[in-house]
Order: C-alpha cells, then sequence, then structure tokens
C-alpha cells in the first residue's frame, strides 16, 4: 500500500526547517546544534475488555537534534523507536493489541517529530523546557514470527490477511498523524551535557474525522523518559 503523502511532507518539512534556518548571529551552524539521546517508557492506553490485550507499556530507545534560532527558542528533531504486537478484529473492523500468544503483525515504529522548544532556566543548575508540535508514527508491519500454521484462508484466524488488515488500518485515515505536546527539566551536569526527564502526549486527531467509535482512550500515547544532552 502507498503511504500518504502528507508523511513525505513532513519528512521533507523537518529537514528544510532543520538546514535551511538563516543563522542569526555570526556563530557557526554547528554551534548551534546539540544532540539527545536516551530512553522513554510509552504508555499506549486501551478499553477493549477482552478482546484485546492488555495495554502494552514499550521500551523506546530515542534520539533528537536541536538548532537554537534565537534566545530560549530551539527547533527539534526527534526520533523514538518501539516494537509491539497487533491482532485485526474483522467484528469491531480494527487493529488491536494482542498478546503474544494471539498476535499476528510484528509492528516497528519510528515515532517522528518536529517539535519548537522553549527553554528558561531555574537557577543556575535547572532548565525548564515546553514544546510541541507535529509528529507521525512510521509503521513497519510484518508478519509475526513462530506462524507458520495460522494459513487457513479465513480471516478470523489467517495471519497473513490479519497482517495485511493491520497494515491497512494503521495506515489510513491519518492515523500515523499524532501531533505531540512536552515538557521537561534538564540538569545541568557541566557546560557540555545535560541530564533531562520528559513527559510527552501524543494526540489522536484522526479521530475526529475518522467516524470510528472508540473508547475515548483509545490512540492517545504518554510517555516518562530520560534523556541526555550533548552540547
Amino acid at each position: 500500500m502507498k503511504k500518504p503523502d502528507l508523511s513525505r511532507a513532513l519528512i521533507c518539512a523537518g529537514l528544510v526547517f532543520f538546514f535551511c534556518v538563516p543563522l542569526l548571529k555570526a556563530e557557526s551552524f554547528l554551534e548551534r546544534l546539540s544532540w539527545s539521546f536516551g530512553g522513554t517508557m510509552l504508555l499506549f492506553p486501551e478499553d477493549n475488555g477482552n478482546r484485546g490485550g492488555p495495554m502494552p507499556v514499550l521500551p523506546a530507545p530515542g534520539a533528537a537534534l536541536s538548532y537554537a534560532i534565537w534566545g530560549p527558542l530551539s527547533a527539534e528533531l526527534s526520533l523514538d523507536m518501539y516494537l509491539t504486537q497487533y491482532a485485526y478484529d474483522f467484528e469491531w473492523n480494527r487493529a488491536l493489541p494482542a498478546e503474544i500468544e494471539h498476535r499476528s503483525a510484528w509492528v516497528f515504529g519510528f515515532l517522528t517529530g518536529i517539535q519548537a522548544v522553549a527553554g528558561f532556566p531555574l537557577g543556575e543548575k535547572f532548565i525548564f523546557r515546553g514544546y510541541g508540535g507535529p509528529a507521525i508514527d512510521l509503521r513497519i508491519i510484518t508478519l509475526a514470527a513462530s506462524h507458520p500454521d495460522d494459513l487457513s484462508g479465513l480471516p478470523e484466524t489467517d495471519a497473513r490477511i490479519q497482517t495485511g488488515a493491520i497494515r491497512e488500518y494503521l495506515w489510513s485515515r491519518g492515523r500515523w498523524f499524532l501531533p505531540v505536546l512536552g515538557m521537561g527539566f534538564d540538569y545541568r551536569m557541566n557546560e557540555k551535557f545535560l541530564m533531562g526527564l520528559d513527559f510527552r502526549t501524543w494526540f489522536p486527531l484522526y479521530k475526529i474525522w475518522s467516524g470510528e467509535d472508540l473508547p475515548p482512550v483509545e490512540g492517545w500515547r504518554f510517555g516518562l523518559g530520560l534523556r541526555i544532552t550533548v552540547r
């Protein structure tokens, strides 16, 4: 299935945003860059009763590249990677998180965000950050391993059919578009290194136009993470 053109446009916009921003002072481009790495615990809340698996709680390594624009303002390109598993419910016509024994597909997610960041010092050692912007979930969806017998040809049990349905569902109606808002605190370890704590929320805006009758918590994502920034 061809992926939505808007996802490519957002990626291109991010590249332009970072590498074509005018230099406002005599500082070199590289002097304005900083990068971060760390890990986040992602929570995907769901309310599907016994039809789906428990709420996914997923470790997600990540990294970010930041460009200082002016004063407290920066632009940031972030990437968080996760792995989870899904099945497809043909009665509800949607993909659901699944336990390992009931899964049909692996989903490799690459949460990519373009954020505007504002940072404010709190004393000499601490910095508060607030940020937000568009984000997309670039998912690679593959047939789960250890299912050689689940090829019955019936949609309810055939892992290949379900994997195709999961791919179609997750990549349609803008379900990959998840704007993000976040806040964080950094501790200045020295002039070059910061240790930080982040909390982020991804918003399922697609629920506005998808026309589905979904539980209120469906599609929301929350992340609590640690990160180290190198200047």
